[in-house]
This record gives C-alpha cells, structure tokens and sequence, in this order.
C-alpha cells in the first residue's frame, strides 16, 4: 500500500468563527472561509478543478451543488461526503487522493454546518445497527451524552478513581478548553470558568455536567490544496504544510450491543491512529507531534482518545492533566485551540477547522500573540463520530515539508 506522506500540500486555508449565526445562511459561511482560503493561496475559485464538500445536517441540499452554487464553480467535479464528526477529515481523504492519483492539480477541501437552525442540540440520530441497541444507545436514554457518561463511569472504575477525583479530573479538562478558547479570536465560548463551576453546574448525564459537553454550532473550514512539486508555485516561501497520513477507520457496530463493551479505549480511534503513524512514519506521537487537536466532544472523550492514540500510557491520564503535560507549554499541548468543547463543534467543519489550527501555528500566525508555540513541526488531528461502541474516527496528521 502507497503511502500519502508529503505528496500533497496545503497551500491555503480559511476558517470561520463559529458560533450561533442568525444572521448568516449556509451560503454565508461556505464564502467566507473559501475566500479566505482563496486569498491565502493567492488563487480564485476559477483556478479550482474539484472539490469535495463535507456537512451532516441539512434540509436544504443532499448533493455538492450546495457548494457549486455558492461559489459559482464552473461545471467541476463537486463531491459530496459524509461521516458524522469525521465529515472534515474525510473531505481532506478525498481531495489528497485526488490530487495524488493526478487526476487533478488544485482542489478544494471545505466542510460546513449550520446547525442552530434545528432548533435542538446534537446532531441526531445515527443509524441504530440491525440489532437492538442496549443500555444507552437510544436518544430516549440519553443518546451520545448517555454513552459517554457510561465511558467516563467506566474509566473511573477500571482505573481506581473515586467519583470525585473523576470528576474533578474531567472538570480540569473543561478548565483548560475554555482557557484556551478565551484566547482564540474565532472560538464560539471565550469564557473562562474554575473548576467550581464545573463540578457545581447542572448534570446532562452523570458524571457529565453542562461545562463536560461541547456546543454544536455554525461555522464552515476550507482549505486549498496542491500536489507537493507545485506548492511553491503558490506559496514561494515555503509557508505551507503537507500531509504526513490520512486515515479513516469505521467499526463493525458491536459495541453498542456486547455487555462486555470496555469503553476505556476507542478501538476506531485506535485502528486509525494505526494506520496514520504507519502512513507518517511516526514510532513515538508523544514525543514526535507539536500539538494535537482531539475530538473532545465531552471532556472525557479528550482523556480517552489521547489514551488511544498512545499521546499518553492507558490509565494514565489524570498524571497528565495534573501536571500540565497537554497545556500550552506542556509536553504534547492539546487543544490550545479551545477544541471542540469552546472553539464550538459544527460537524463537518470541525477537522478542517483543527487543521487550521496547525497551519496557522506552523505558520507563526496563530492569532492571538500569546497562543503562539515554539518550533512546531507536526500536528494531529482527530474526529470521531457516532458515540462509544459505534463509531467512525478520522485522523489528519500535517507538518512541515520535507524540504525544510
């Protein structure tokens, strides 16, 4: 098997803020980040030759059109992808394999949401599995914020934590996100909270409270995306990222219905973070990456998807968190971008969005001064959708290219 590692470079990106946007339609968003994107890359939309849009929900298109009619492309090939929260990471799979294959030579990555406008929170239902989901599965009982409450549950059990330094080891995780996102100019929550408020605030399902889960939102990411030979082309001073690994792992379903069901480790989070150090050529992720951006959809899907992807030993967690190892200028900083849990979750903009943490850290751009990391070289990130025992999980790993 051929591996992606640097054949494809990003040499533009845009983002959104996200947030509730009441005043901004689906076209609104889609605009914004391609021009931004186009703008970095020095290129318009008339220089695109494919692109591949990502979203989940939406009662207005099911096709690529979407993003043909808001940009006005040209009669191109527009693909339309979907993989829950992995929706953004799937857009980049297929752009990179576009432009890898030589089909084409500057694509088009873009993912959005506009999901307030559903009027509920989270993003519905996924398909329930031929077999009757058990203990928890079915929204009636909680949905995805009732597994992972079981997950959290679980993890402190196997690994000997009282309820309260569980749920103090979670609130830590909140703490740092909305630190983090208090920074960020395009973060939807910018507040910053104590671990009081998190521990005291109003339970969704136990141990998970209020300040434990993300917000779903509106925002869209795009990025603009060449074979490696040609980046220069647009950006003559070497100020792009390649891509080291582009993996993509979908579980069989069964851990919605095995009672012996672990929920310790993501085994889809594991399998694809197998599959891109592999492609990367990555031994050690604690040690190689400079940042990683994790789906943290709730504060305890941080801890053990870091576990899962060996950022950090099985069980292992709460050393971490304790002594600062996933903050800024930690070993392996994780989520200074606020993450899902502040930054906001629009699912299919969510991977776009975490790479362009990377880029703009790579490029010593980040926007606020003061979140800014020393000698970044390589950067993951990572989407799971579905919830524990059910899911699809992305992972995108970028760097510097090998000419540096």
């Amino acid at each position: 098997m051929e591996s992606l590692k640097d054949k494809v470079a990003i040499v533009g990106m845009g983002c959104t803020a996200f947030g509730e946007f009441w005043h901004m339609d689906t076209v609104d968003l889609i605009v914004e980040a391609a021009e931004e994107a186009f703008q970095d890359a020095g290129v318009t939309a008339k220089d695109i030759q494919a692109a591949w849009v990502g979203y989940t929900v939406s009662d207005t298109a099911m096709t690529g059109i979407i993003l043909s009619s808001a940009l006005q492309l040209q009669f191109i090939p527009v693909t339309r992808v979907e993989n829950a929260c992995g929706t953004g990471a799937e857009t980049f799979r297929g752009a990179a394999l576009g432009l890898a294959s030589k089909t084409y030579d500057l694509v088009l990555a873009l993912g959005f949401e506009k999901m307030k406008d559903a009027g509920f929170g989270g993003i519905g239902q996924a398909w329930p599995g031929k077999w009757h989901p058990v203990y928890g599965a079915a929204p009636e009982v909680g949905g995805a914020v009732g597994r992972y409450a079981l997950a959290a549950t679980k993890y402190f059990s196997t690994y000997g934590l009282s309820p309260e330094e569980g749920k103090r080891m979670l609130a830590k995780v909140s703490v740092k996100a909305h630190y983090n996102g208090s920074r960020n100019p395009k973060a939807m929550l910018r507040n910053r909270i104590t671990i009081e408020q998190v521990m005291n605030a109003p339970i969704i399902a136990w141990p998970l409270g209020l300040f434990d889960c993300c917000g779903i939102c509106d925002g869209a990411s795009a990025a603009v995306m060449c074979r490696t030979e040609d980046a220069k082309r647009y950006r003559p001073n070497g100020d792009y990222i390649t891509i080291k690994a582009s993996a993509i792992a979908c579980g069989p379903g069964w851990g919605k219905e095995r009672t012996d069901y672990g929920y310790t480790v993501w085994e889809e989070t594991e399998a694809a973070a197998k599959q891109a150090y592999a492609m990367a050529g990555i031994k050690n992720p604690r040690k190689e990456l400079s940042l990683a951006e994790i789906h943290d959809c709730f504060s305890i899907a941080e801890v053990i998807a870091a576990e899962s992807m060996h950022l950090c030993e099985k069980g292992h967690a709460k050393d971490d968190i304790e002594s600062g190892a996933w903050e800024q200028n930690g070993e392996i900083p994780v989520n200074i971008s606020g993450g899902l849990k502040a930054f906001g979750h629009p699912a299919g903009a969510s991977g776009g969005r975490e790479v362009y943490e990377f880029y703009k850290q790579f490029q010593g751009k980040a926007e606020e001064p003061s979140r800014q990391l020393k000698d970044v070289k390589m950067g993951l990130a990572h989407n799971q959708g579905g919830h524990p025992g059910n899911f699809v999980a992305g992972i995108t790993i970028v760097g510097e290219p090998p000419s540096r």
